[in-house]
C-alpha cells in the first residue's frame, strides 16, 4: 500500500496567481495553482492513499488576505475560507501570522474552515491545548496515520500575543515528549507537521539567524518514533530526508507542493519505504471552480486597491530596492513623516519589506499603500537612551557585507529566509554606516539636531511593535520602554494621513550615509 501526503505551506492568502503589484499578473504560485497541481497528482496516481495537509501562514500576507479580514462583508469572507476548504485539506497547522488580526478571528476562520487543525503546543496557563486538539488520527484502508500539530514558539515575538487572555507556548520539544509516545502507541503511522523549520544543515552546522526561532533539525535529533516531518516557517525549498526521517518545505505562497510517500506492508502495516518531492505548480492552470469561488471577492478588491488616494508634487517611486536601503529615498523619508506624525516623535525607524515594494506611484492608491506594506503592524513610541539608538544601529548595519570591495547584503539575511524586515532605516537623526569596519563598530556619525548623541541622552522614536519588543534581534529594544501606542495598522495609518492629505511633496534629506567601500577595503 501506498500512502502520500501533499502539502502547502505559508500561502499566505495568495489564492490568485498574483502579487497585487499590477493587477493582471500570471504569476508560478498560488492557491489556485497548487489546487490544480494536487489535483493532477491524484488523478494521475490513484492507486494511492493521499492525504492533504496545510501547514499554516495562510491568514496574513497578501492584499486579499488583508482585505477579507479588516474590510469584507460576510460573503467574501467566506468565499476566502471556502477556497481552501474547495482544495479538500484535511489537516491544517497553526502558524504564527494566523493571529495577526486577531484570536476571534482565527476562531472565526477555524470554525468555519472544513479542515481538523491540530497543534500541540500553544496552550492555556496550565498547559492544556488551548485552540485546538494536539493530534489527530485519519485510518487509511485500515491504517491509523497520526498528525502532531506544532507552531514555532517565536509567534510571541511576531505579534503582541502575549497579552490574549489564557494564551501561552510551550517549547517544541516538550510537547514531542509530551504527546509522541501517546500518539505512537495509537497510530502505525506518526506525522509531525510543524510550523517552523530547520536552524540546522544535514551536518549539524548552524545555519539560522534566529536561535530559538526553528526547532526542526533538534527535534528530529531528540525525538524517536516521528515517520515522516513536514515543516514552514522559513519559506524554503526543502524536500529530503533528515535522521532517515523524510521531510519536506514547500516554499511560499503556494508556489510548490510537498509530497511524502510512504510504502506499507499489508500484513504489518511497516513502513518498508519513503520518498519526498517538491512539484512545481509553476506550469499549472489555475483551479477553475476556485477561481469562480472568488471572483466576486477578486473585483471587489481590485476595486478597493485602484481608488485614487493623493497626488504627488514630485517623485516617490524607486527602481531598485538594494540602492534605496543604502540610499534613503523620497519614499521612505515620507514614511517615516508619517510615522513621527502619528506617533509625535521627531525621531522614526522603518524598513522595506520586500522586494516588491517599488514606492507610491501618483495618484497613490490601496495597491500602492498593501504592496509596500504587507505586514499588519502597528506603531509605538519608546522611550530610549542614545546608547540604545547606537545598539540598534549595529544591528541595522550587520544587514550588509562587504565582498570584492563592494557592499553587498549579508547572505544571513537572505538564506534560510528573505528577511529584509530586519534592517531598519531612521529618520530624524544623521547617521554613517561604515561597513568596512568590524561589525558592532560601523556607527561612525550619530547626531540629533547637529549635536552628536551622547550614551545617555534621552530619545523618543517611533517603531513598529515587532521591533519595539526586540523582534529581529533588537534586544535595547524592550516593551517596558513603549511609552505610548496605536492600534491602527501602519497601512491604516497611511491611508488615514493621505485622506487628509490630497497632495503630498516628494522630499529627501539624505539624512544616512552608507560610503562605497571600493577604496577603502583592503585586498
Amino acid at each position: 500500500m501506498k500512502i502520500t501526503l501533499l502539502a502547502t505551506s505559508d500561502t499566505h492568502g495568495f489564492i490568485e496567481p498574483t502579487n497585487y503589484v499590477d493587477s493582471n499578473a500570471n504569476k508560478p504560485f498560488g492557491l489556485e495553482k497548487a489546487s490544480s497541481t494536487i489535483k493532477r497528482y491524484i488523478n494521475q496516481h490513484q492507486d494511492e492513499k493521499v492525504i492533504l495537509i496545510d501547514n499554516g501562514d495562510f491568514l496574513q500576507g497578501s492584499p486579499m488576505a488583508d482585505y477579507v479580514a479588516k474590510r469584507a462583508d460576510e460573503v467574501d469572507k467566506a468565499s476566502f475560507i471556502n477556497a481552501y476548504n474547495q482544495v479538500g485539506y484535511q489537516i491544517g497547522s497553526i502558524g504564527n501570522h494566523e493571529f495577526d488580526y486577531g484570536l476571534d478571528y482565527l476562531n472565526f476562520v477555524m470554525n468555519h474552515s472544513g479542515r481538523q487543525f491540530v497543534c500541540a503546543n500553544i496552550v492555556d496557563h496550565d498547559n492544556e491545548p488551548l485552540l485546538t486538539n494536539p493530534y489527530t488520527i485519519l485510518t487509511i484502508s485500515g491504517v491509523k496515520i497520526g498528525f502532531l500539530g506544532l507552531t514555532t514558539t517565536s509567534t510571541k515575538k511576531w505579534k503582541n500575543v502575549n497579552d490574549l487572555n489564557d494564551f501561552n507556548l510551550i517549547s517544541e520539544l516538550s510537547a514531542c515528549k509530551r504527546y509522541l509516545p501517546e500518539l505512537r502507541e495509537k497510530a502505525d503511522v506518526v506525522i509531525v507537521v510543524y510550523h517552523g523549520g530547520f536552524e540546522r544543515d544535514h551536518t549539524g552546522n548552524w545555519n539560522d539567524i534566529n536561535p530559538g526561532e526553528n526547532r526542526g533539525y533538534d527535534i528530529l535529533k531528540n525525538i524517536k518514533g516521528i515517520d515522516g516531518f513536514i515543516s514552514g516557517h522559513q519559506h524554503r525549498k526543502i524536500a529530503s530526508e533528515l535522521f532517515k526521517v523524510p521531510i519536506i518545505q514547500p516554499g511560499s505562497r503556494g508556489e510548490f507542493v510537498g509530497k511524502i510517500s510512504f510504502d506499507l506492508s499489508n500484513s504489518t502495516k511497516k513502513i518498508t519505504r519513503h520518498s519526498s518531492e517538491l512539484l512545481s505548480v509553476a506550469d499549472s492552470e489555475p483551479d477553475q471552480e476556485i477561481a469562480k469561488q472568488i471572483a466576486p471577492l477578486s473585483a471587489h478588491l481590485q476595486h478597493w486597491l485602484d481608488k485614487p488616494l493623493s497626488h504627488i508634487e514630485g517623485d516617490l517611486t524607486f527602481n531598485d530596492p538594494f540602492h534605496a536601503r543604502i540610499k534613503e529615498s523620497a519614499f521612505i523619508e515620507f514614511i517615516q513623516k508619517i510615522q513621527m506624525s502619528k506617533m509625535g516623535t521627531d525621531i522614526s525607524a522603518t524598513a522595506l519589506y520586500n522586494n516588491e515594494a517599488h514606492g507610491f506611484e501618483s495618484p497613490i492608491t490601496m495597491r500602492n499603500i498593501i504592496t509596500n506594506y504587507v505586514y499588519p503592524n502597528t506603531l509605538v513610541k519608546s522611550k530610549i537612551s542614545g546608547a540604545d539608538l547606537r545598539a540598534a544601529l549595529e544591528v541595522t548595519a550587520k544587514y550588509f557585507d562587504v565582498k570584492h570591495g563592494e557592499v553587498v547584503v549579508n547572505e544571513q539575511f537572505m538564506f534560510p529566509k528573505e528577511r529584509f524586515y530586519n534592517y531598519d532605516m531612521y529618520e530624524g537623526i544623521e547617521y554613517t554606516l561604515n561597513i568596512a569596519n568590524p561589525v558592532g563598530h560601523r556607527v561612525t556619525k550619530l547626531k540629533y539636531h547637529g549635536k552628536d548623541i551622547t550614551d545617555d541622552q534621552v530619545l523618543f522614536v517611533t517603531l513598529n511593535r515587532y521591533r519595539a519588543n526586540g523582534g529581529g534581534h533588537y534586544p535595547m529594544y524592550t516593551k517596558d520602554k513603549i511609552v505610548a501606542s496605536c492600534d491602527m495598522t501602519i497601512s491604516q495609518i497611511i491611508l488615514e494621513y493621505l485622506q487628509e492629505h490630497p497632495v503630498v511633496k516628494a522630499t529627501n534629506n539624505h539624512n544616512f550615509k552608507i560610503p562605497q567601500l571600493s577604496n577603502q577595503v583592503q585586498h
